[in-house]
This record gives C-alpha cells, structure tokens and sequence, in this order.
C-alpha cells in the first residue's frame, strides 16, 4: 500500500466512524504506521473544528470588547496573512472555561462554517495544502473521517443551497490539493437510508440528533422541508451528489456496502482494498 492518505465518506449513520477504527487496527496489523482522526477532533490537521477567523480589525475589536479573556485570545489566535484564527471550542476544552453568551455569540457568528461560502472554500483549502505540504515528508498513512467530501456538501449544498456545480469544484479542488498523496477514497453505502439514519438516531445521544440542522438552513428552507421526513429527503439530495462527484474524482476510489454494519466480512473487504490500495 503506498497511500499517505485514507478519506472514508459516507451518509450519518452508515457506519463511517467504525470502519475509520477499523482502517486504523488493520494498517497496524500491516505495520504501517497511522493517525487516525474522526469527525470532530479539535486539533485536526486538515480541517477545522470550532476555529473562527477574523481579519485584524475584527479581531482588535473582539479583543478590545473581552477584557477577561484578551490575553488568552492574543496567546491563543493563530496568524495567518491577514486574518486570525481563533480556536475557541479547543481554548474552552484546555482552560476548562465557558465563555458568556454574548462573546460566545460573536465568536460563533465568525466560525469557519458560518462565514461566507467563498470565504470558507479559500480557508478550508489553504489548509488542506497546508497539510498537503507536512504529510508529505511524514512517513505515516493519515486516515480521515468525513471531511473530505461531507463537510464542502454541508455548508455548500446544505446550508447555503449553492449551484451544484459550485460545490462539485470545492471538492474537486481539495482533491486536486491532495493529490500528491496518493488518497484512497472509501465511500460507504447503505442499502436502506432511513433504517440507517433512523438506527443512528436510536443508538446515538439525543445532542447528535438535535445537532442534525438539514432542514433549517438554506437548501432545506427552498424545498419546505421539515422534521424527520425532510431531513431524509436532504440526505437523499445529498447523496445523489455525494455520488456524482464520486464519480468524477480522479483518484483512487472504491464503494463498500456496510448494510451489515461492520461483519467479519466487511472487515476482510476492508483488508482487502487496503492490501490492493
């Protein structure tokens, strides 16, 4: 195997987190050096989670308006070019702290997934060749969870309802970014999407339904769509998607059904792809 970097993609609730672990605990068995990083993991290399950007007279006012927690804002904030990077949920998670509503609200309003569409596709891309750039020279296979594919879906179709064609080049972008490192890309089917969905919604805690926002951002607002039944039809226009960008990637790609969720022989498929990759 001789990729540096494993993206496994899928809908909520087909089983993307555990064949994630189990992609880590079979390149191990391989002796192949690894990192594994799931959705949500604040200090990922590629993406950012709970991070909000300012430019410099944005953030000298943030600083100026929080007396308390300046110092810890300017420690903290990373610079690049003209803007700051502020990793707020991380500072928060470190310092045991909890901001007050108010500035928490400022902060929220600038993450990087509430700023403008272009904005989010320039930022999340210079990261992306950032990590580029590192993994390059590390003698390790990364493995990523969801961000690949899922995150330029959700803010671009989802939240802000953009042409097809828009969100279709984010991806294709990164894709082209990471290039270099010889992806694998592993997409995980299901073949019942609201058994699958709906078994997530029973086994996970009730925050993670109540976090599943579908329908009240732009492209669930436009098509009327509401409770459990809309949140389906999103997730089925998401696929479609998902599925047509899957086919224009150039790189190396492959589909893996997980209706089973996680047998010994989806783990022995697993084996398999990961020995050809």
């Amino acid at each position: 195997m001789n990729t540096k970097l494993i993206l496994i993609e899928g809908l909520p609730g087909f089983g993307k987190s555990t064949t994630a672990k189990f992609v880590e605990q079979l390149l191990m068995e391989m002796n192949i050096q690894t990192e594994l990083f799931l959705e949500g993991n604040l200090d990922h290399p590629a993406d950012y989670d709970g991070v909000s950007v300012f430019d410099n007279n944005e953030f000298d006012e943030l600083v100026l308006s929080s007396e308390q927690y300046k110092n810890i804002f300017i420690k903290r904030a990373i610079k690049k070019g003209e803007h700051y990077f502020l990793p707020y949920r991380k500072i928060e998670n470190d310092l045991k702290i909890k901001f007050p509503e108010e500035l928490s609200n400022l902060i929220v309003k600038k993450d990087i997934y509430e700023i403008t569409l272009d904005q989010n596709i320039e930022f999340i891309s210079d990261r992306w060749s950032e990590f580029t750039e590192t993994a390059i020279n590390n003698n390790q296979t990364y493995i990523f969870e969801c961000c690949f594919i899922q995150n330029p879906l959700t803010v671009g179709m989802v939240k802000y309802n953009a042409p097809k064609e828009i969100v279709t080049n984010y991806v294709m972008r990164l894709a082209e970014i990471i290039k270099p490192l010889n992806p694998l890309l592993i997409y995980i089917e299901q073949d019942d999407l609201e058994y699958s969905f709906k078994k997530a919604i029973k086994e996970r805690p009730k925050e993670w339904s109540e976090g599943v926002y579908y329908t009240n951002q732009d492209y669930g607002k436009k098509h009327t769509l509401k409770g459990l039944e809309g949140i389906l039809k999103v997730l089925e226009a998401r696929r479609k998607l998902e599925l047509q960008i899957f086919d224009k990637l150039k790189l190396k790609k492959i589909k893996i059904n997980n209706s089973k969720y996680g047998t010994d022989t989806y783990k022995l498929k697993l084996s398999k792809i990961l020995k050809n990759g």
